[in-house]
């Protein structure tokens, strides 16, 4: 259920109302259950300045309404807190490295629900292109000659059950076997226990030795059967297609509208923390409905 509070409203004297009413909670909002797993991970207020004015439940909520809705920071709705409140903070933490740290704890305490270990001892990597917006510059942005994308790539690595486990951005030009090194490094300093990850046919190459020797990480590549003809579920490789589906589902990463490609690995990493807590609180993956039929007379 949700219990959340609008902030003060002017009652057209040009005061605050003393008196706060509670407001309709938005689907992205945090459950009170969700809350009581992120709220206790945030760092503590600062005990220097003014006491903090607005709910850090209604700033989280903030956020994952921009990531869910794709809105623009400024068109945050009036009964959540400004959006110059809310960009501080997101800002603020993430040079805190808080939505890392909440990545972290939150995967762990979801494999724990799926009765699985703390750390993952073998992973996935993959790569997306999306189309960069008029906001991603021309050092951060370029083209994807395979996929005739001009934007950004996003490289994932994930664990076996699809749990983010770190996010490398960078311009769409670069190669995977190149532009892969950097989320490797990244995935060996989250997970060190990951020593085994399963690619597809373009991280195959020189990437393989450079893995073994540089990161201690065993690359597989899973390839493409030569017979097969059309759309096929390859081994291990759909787990990380469909982290990337879960992650596009959220509006702010149909295409990539950030001016620094960290804004957008934060977006990522946010998402990713939302779909775990629904997860953990759920108690188990979502099932999909059944099929319904209707039977006209």
């Amino acid at each position: 259920m949700w219990s959340v509070w609008r902030r003060d409203i002017d009652n057209g004297g040009g005061q605050a109302a003393a008196v706060s009413s509670p407001r309709r909670g938005y689907p992205s909002d945090l459950t009170d259950a969700q809350w009581a797993l992120v709220g206790p991970l945030l760092p503590e207020p600062s005990t220097e300045g003014r006491r903090e004015k607005h709910p850090r439940r209604e700033v989280v909520n903030a956020i994952l309404y921009v990531v869910r809705s794709g809105c623009p920071w400024r068109y945050l709705p009036a009964d959540l807190p400004p959006w110059q409140t809310v960009y501080w903070y997101f800002t603020r933490w993430e040079q805190a490295g808080v939505s890392e740290a909440l990545l972290a704890v939150l995967r762990v305490k979801a494999r724990a629900v799926q009765d699985r270990g703390p750390e993952p001892s073998a992973g996935i990597i993959d790569s997306q292109s999306v189309k960069g917006a008029d906001t991603v510059g021309r050092d951060t942005r370029g083209y994807d000659a395979g996929k005739k994308i001009n934007g950004r790539k996003r490289f994932i690595v994930t664990d076996t059950l699809g749990l983010l486990v770190t996010v490398w951005v960078l311009a769409a030009s670069w190669q995977d076997r190149d532009g892969a090194k950097g989320a490797l490094v990244a995935a060996s300093l989250a997970a060190p226990s990951m020593r085994h990850l399963f690619a597809d046919s373009g991280f195959a190459g020189r990437l393989v030795d450079w893995a073994r020797d540089t990161v201690a990480t065993t690359v597989e590549i899973v390839r493409k059967p030569a017979e097969q003809k059309g759309f096929a579920v390859h081994p291990r490789r759909w787990v990380v297609e469909r982290t990337l589906a879960w992650l596009t589902a959220h509006r702010r990463l149909a295409r990539d509208y950030e001016r620094i490609p960290e804004i957008s690995e934060a977006i990522i990493r946010w998402a990713a923390i939302a779909g775990m807590a629904r997860r953990i609180t759920r108690g188990a993956p979502a099932q999909r409905q059944a099929r319904r039929t209707f039977n006209w007379t």
